[in-house]
């Protein structure tokens, strides 16, 4: 048994936070808005974000960054927008020889960094692992089984975190190539909004299984461009969890798609929403990040374009269908 800290008290962190206190941890809530904790600790339930689920009573919910910097293990659950002002403010409080974890999914908008890459840079000499997978929260949080993968450069990392939270209903596999399965978890939201919009406009499965497929070609071109192996995108990190948030009614990000295609404006989806659909941001990054690097990425730019210049959900799809001929 350790002391885990969950920094983040949406829907992840709080499904995280009771994974590990199933394995009989002692765990560390921590949330940046008042309102969660006192729900938390006056009903054990995070009605804004996880409503409908009791946490645990070793789950211990705090307001103080530094509580929450005494763990063994922390593992950081926050929007992937404002994790380094977090990392910012706690980095004085983590003790030598933490284990810290990322379970953000996401790329930074500024610099189009991964959050492993962030950490790395605001907490020096840390040994870092980073957690993705097919991992709808409602789902797990109800008990239902799944699987993730615990990616470490140091594999002796992946497996501390492989044993803290793996479970007869949470698998956790472990893996050393962090770059491939952070990139897979971050780019699978923009598809997810690509296939929400294709149910919004009722375009069928065949469509969408072609925008499933080719977002995969065009995520792990660009994995494999920022140095991950490309077998890391077929497997749960990868195409599983495109699957999933694809298909799921659950997904955020999905969601979006299906509002956008239906006429409504981005900025009145995302005012709705308390959770944060993570593809909104990460669309802007990645598209800065493929024209650095010279990969070419057609959805993602489709994507982008629905989003952020309002273009036209149909015509976007109608875009994708018209370019050059080409083999697979």
């Amino acid at each position: 048994m350790s002391k885990i800290s969950i920094v983040g008290a949406g829907a992840w962190g709080t499904t995280l936070s009771i994974l590990a206190a199933e394995n009989k941890h002692d765990v560390v809530l921590w949330s940046f808005e008042e309102d969660v904790a006192k729900d938390i600790k006056d009903t054990r339930e995070n009605k804004k974000y996880l409503g409908g689920f009791q946490l645990p009573q070793n789950v211990d919910v705090t307001l103080d960054l530094k509580k929450a910097a005494e763990s063994e293990i922390i593992i950081f659950a926050t929007p992937s927008q404002y994790l380094r002002d977090t990392l910012q403010n706690i980095a004085r409080f983590i003790k030598k020889g933490s284990v810290i974890a990322s379970a953000v999914k996401g790329l930074e908008i500024e610099t189009q960094k991964t959050m492993s890459t962030m950490i790395k840079e605001e907490l020096p000499a840390i040994d870092i692992a980073v957690i993705s997978g097919p991992n709808i929260s409602k789902e797990i949080a109800r008990g239902l089984p799944a699987a993730t993968v615990a990616a470490s450069n140091n594999i002796e990392t992946a497996k501390v975190i492989q044993k803290a939270l793996n479970s007869n209903r949470f698998r956790v596999y472990t893996n050393t190539d962090v770059v491939g399965v952070e990139i897979g978890g971050a780019l699978k939201n923009i598809i997810a909004i690509a296939s929400g919009v294709a149910d919004g406009l009722m375009l069928g499965n065949n469509a969408k299984s072609a925008l499933m497929v080719r977002g995969l070609a065009e995520i792990m071109r660009l994995g494999v461009a920022l140095g991950g192996r490309g077998e890391t995108f077929s497997g749960l990190s990868g195409v599983g969890d495109l699957i999933t948030t694809c298909s799921s009614t659950l997904s955020r990000n999905h969601h979006v798609g299906v509002e956008i295609a239906k006429g409504r404006k981005l900025k009145d989806i995302i005012v709705k929403m308390y959770d944060v659909a993570e593809g909104v941001p990460t669309t802007k990054a990645a598209r800065e990040l493929s024209r650095k690097v010279k990969i070419e990425m057609p959805i993602t730019e489709e994507v982008y374009a629905v989003l952020y210049e309002g273009k036209d959900p149909f015509k976007a799809i109608t875009s994708l269908m018209q370019r050059e001929m080409k083999n697979e």
